[in-house]
């Protein structure tokens, strides 16, 4: 490796080839807070140096993992001695903005946050958002294929990219940056490597699409007193607000009084005895037509017996506070640790049932076991959080089969918006069949066939 790495350094200059206690100090990921364990980190500060990179990786047959903002929650980013860490920190501007044709070109290291700041200054937005906006960037959400709080309106991050740019595993340069919202000349090739998590190329641009501005925001947190009322609201709120809902967050009891009342970590904005609780958020332009809109929705699911209790805010500090119980994973992390977090799929009308006999059946096997339950309803998406007092990995492997297991007979997923990595790939047939699993082989040996790109994540071993 040493060899190798003196010719990088030669092409990228030697300040951006990390070793040793450089390398340690870094972590790959912030739940864990996991030390690096990469042979080095190699910092390109361009397509051209990653192509010029990866030529040099291929040729000594390197295998490489990629590195973006490190929020990820399903060991993506973990690095063998022998393998190289490619941080893209140094890919991070934003490139143009056009605002007539409503595109956004940024490079794949540019935080989340500074791209929706780049729209905002145009008068326009970027709407994928998501809790850890400022560190997460742009080409993981491509490789990851993020979801967030506002996928009900505005779908994934998938339908947020019009073109992208990515060098494989061989150092070629495919450069597919259309800015058009029709381009159907042949096959649409960056959809290859949006959720494919870095194993087929390396995103390093991207061309985005941007919004209309909604500059009123109106922002409701309800109790409600079933799992009925709560899928009623759903669709009630969805007929009623019509394009504008952007959020339904549903908070399980367990979730929102272990942040309030419990922990005393956020003030509880209503009271903490209701099962269920939902953040509904609703985007417009008109701040009084709206404003009117929204309190007359809200008042009509009050009579349906849809929701017991509501609370409006009347604030953007007021709005951040009931999101900062939503969003408050640190606090999760404190209760519950050592925590064991899940981010599944299912049809929505199976939650109710599924949730009930999971926790039936993490107390069974460990009574004093907690599973704290929240997520994007409307999206069909929970993220569950499970604390049984170890992490051993046999306690790892137990916990995981309650939570996988069921989602095959329901149709579900193993993962709605975090990835496989290497965390989830040994349950990926839970949720794809054998034809798919042996396709993504196919595609990983057409594009990577030695293997080199973030090996051994997504794919079982074997099939790719």
């Amino acid at each position: 490796m040493d060899a190798l790495l003196k010719e990088i350094a030669e092409r990228i200059g030697p300040a951006n080839v990390l070793v040793g206690d450089d390398v340690a100090a870094r972590r790959v990921d912030w739940l864990t807070g996991a030390p690096c364990r990469a042979g080095a980190i190699v910092r390109p500060g361009s397509t051209d140096e990653l192509a010029a990179v990866m030529r040099a990786c291929h040729a000594a047959r390197q295998p490489v993992v990629t590195h973006g903002g490190l929020t990820g929650l399903v060991h993506g980013a973990e690095a063998a001695p022998e393998e190289l860490a490619i941080s893209l920190e140094r890919m991070s501007a934003i490139e143009s903005v056009d605002p007539v044709g409503g595109t956004l070109t940024a490079q794949a290291g540019a935080p989340l946050q500074r791209v929706q700041e780049a729209a905002e200054a145009v008068g326009l937005q970027f709407p994928l958002d998501l809790g850890a906006r400022g560190s997460c960037t742009i080409g993981g959400n491509i490789a990851t294929n993020a979801g967030g709080i506002r996928v009900i309106r505005y779908g994934m991050m998938r339908q947020q990219v019009l073109g992208l740019e990515a060098v494989l595993a061989d150092g070629r340069v495919v450069s597919s940056m259309n800015h058009m919202l029709k381009n159907n000349a042949g096959f649409d090739l960056k959809q290859l490597f949006i959720g494919s998590e870095g194993t087929l190329g390396i995103v390093t641009r991207a061309v985005l699409r941007l919004q209309p501005p909604t500059p009123d925001v109106q922002t409701a947190l309800v109790a409600c007193p079933s799992f009925a009322a709560l899928t009623g609201l759903l669709g009630h709120m969805g007929r009623a607000l019509g394009g504008s809902l952007a959020a339904f967050e549903a908070m399980w009891q367990s979730h929102y009084r272990l942040l309030t009342e419990e922990s005393g970590r956020h003030p509880p904005p209503l009271a903490t005895d209701a099962p269920f609780y939902v953040i509904l958020e609703s985007l417009g332009t008109d701040p009084d037509a709206h404003a009117a809109q929204f309190s007359r929705a809200l008042e009509d699911a009050l009579e349906a017996a849809l929701i017991d209790d509501a609370v409006l805010a009347q604030s953007a500090q007021q709005r951040q506070g009931i999101w900062a119980i939503r969003e408050d994973i640190e606090g999760l992390i404190q209760a519950l640790s050592p925590l064991f977090t899940f981010d599944v799929s299912l049809p929505i009308a199976a939650m109710e049932r599924y949730v009930a006999d999971l926790e039936t059946a993490l107390h069974r096997r460990w009574p004093e076991g907690r599973l704290v339950t929240f997520g994007h309803l409307g999206d069909g998406n929970l993220h569950l959080s499970v604390g049984v007092g170890d992490k051993a990995p046999a306690t790892r492997a137990a916990v995981e089969a309650m939570v996988y297991s069921p989602l095959a007979e329901l149709g579900g997923s193993v993962s709605a918006e975090h990835g496989i990595g290497l965390e989830k790939r040994d349950y990926l047939a839970i949720s794809r069949t054998p034809e798919e699993i042996a396709l993504m082989g196919t595609l990983k040996q057409a594009l990577d066939p030695l293997g080199l790109l973030n090996r051994h994540k997504v794919l079982p071993h074997g099939a790719g």
